[in-house]
């Protein structure tokens, strides 16, 4: 909590202090929904509002119908339920870590979870590989989704505990973290490389163009998938609210509190690793998303979880949105793929928040 909402709070201006936070949730929700229809509206079908509000409910032409609930709105569902999931990942590893650089990409949990699920696709029998009949023009299908996502699940848990027992270690500070998952997405990245070295030319591009992120990768039924683990992971965290609140005074003050630190550490990383590999198991790595939502909004709404979970959530959402109609207007009627786009945009606020952060030794 900061120096002037202490401020506040001491001035008996609570109701105000509560009222600005509201403002601010009401405002991420109606720029995730003018997101969402900007979203329907950028393509190079070129559809207008109206058009787009009338695919909507189906009262458009064939066409339109077509394109709004065939092609745009899959894409505009994954953004949604990704963007929620990576940022809400962010928002709560920096908490439980007491690290400002923390979320699943800086740490490597997304490079774990690329990692198994390519051993999947390509060892594993997971991809299947289709012939459309003209030589060398193939396609790979994930056929064994289950199988995809429970690897990539491992991956990102096998990184979590790397994580885990670090943050336990004696003496390791928030810049050792920070090397450790550089050190571990590295690791993972050269597996990855030895696991396509072996697979034979299309499956190989395949995994490549797959780790570059893709939301429409996605169909309705990874995005409900993703969706009810995310609503679970949501849950989750919104109950723990007021521990997390505590929490932020470190981690003994927070056990004097009443609150189950040794518990809600690794049952909070846990529940990220799984929302983050499961999202990269259907839309690939999607970096930054996590770190950047979570500092935007901690701007607007301080360190209050009550507030800052479901504010930073929408932030993801908004992100990914912003950036997926970046993706398809920058080259068109090529889309850029959307991991390139927002590593390339958040590496050097990345680097920002670390040359700015001088007291993190």
């Amino acid at each position: 909590m900061s120096r002037q909402q202490i401020k506040e709070l001491q001035g008996g201006n609570y109701r105000q202090y509560i009222r600005r936070k509201w403002m601010v949730l009401i405002t991420m929700i109606v720029l995730t929904v003018a997101a969402g229809l900007a979203s329907l509206m950028a393509g190079s079908a070129g559809l207008s509002l109206k058009e787009v509000v009338l695919g909507v409910l189906k009262l458009g032409s064939k066409q339109t119908n077509t394109i709004v609930w065939n092609v745009r709105m899959p894409r505009i569902a994954a953004a949604l339920v990704v963007g929620v999931a990576l940022a809400m990942c962010g928002c709560i590893m920096q908490n439980v870590l007491r690290n400002p650089l923390a979320s699943a990409s800086t740490l490597g949990v997304s490079q774990g979870a690329s990692f198994g699920a390519a051993v999947s696709i390509i060892w594993l029998g997971a991809g299947s590989q289709l012939n459309t009949g003209s030589g060398s023009a193939a396609a790979l299908t994930i056929s064994n989704p289950a199988l995809v996502t429970l690897c990539a699940f491992l991956g990102g848990v096998a990184t979590t505990l790397v994580i885990l027992g670090l943050s336990r270690a004696r003496g390791v500070t928030p810049s050792v973290m920070v090397l450790a998952g550089v050190a571990i997405s590295s690791m993972f990245s050269g597996g990855t490389t030895l696991v396509q070295y072996f697979a034979d030319d299309v499956m190989v591009a395949t995994v490549v163009h797959w780790t570059f992120g893709n939301l429409g990768r996605a169909g309705w039924n990874e995005i409900a998938l993703i969706g009810a683990l995310g609503l679970g992971a949501f849950l989750f965290f919104y109950y723990h609210r007021w521990n997390y609140n505590a929490m932020e005074s470190g981690p003994h003050t927070a056990k004097s509190l009443g609150v189950p630190v040794d518990f809600l550490v690794p049952a909070s990383m846990i529940v990220c690793a799984l929302i983050s590999s499961v999202s990269v198991a259907f839309v690939g790595c999607i970096n930054f998303i996590g770190l950047i939502a979570a500092h935007i909004m901690r701007r607007f709404v301080g360190n209050d979880f009550r507030f800052l979970i479901p504010c930073t959530a929408l932030c993801g959402a908004v992100l990914l949105l912003a950036s997926d109609i970046c993706c398809r207007m920058l080259v068109p009627p090529t889309v850029l793929p959307i991991g390139a786009l927002t590593s390339f945009l958040g590496a050097p606020l990345f680097l920002w928040l670390i040359m700015r952060r001088r007291s993190v030794k």
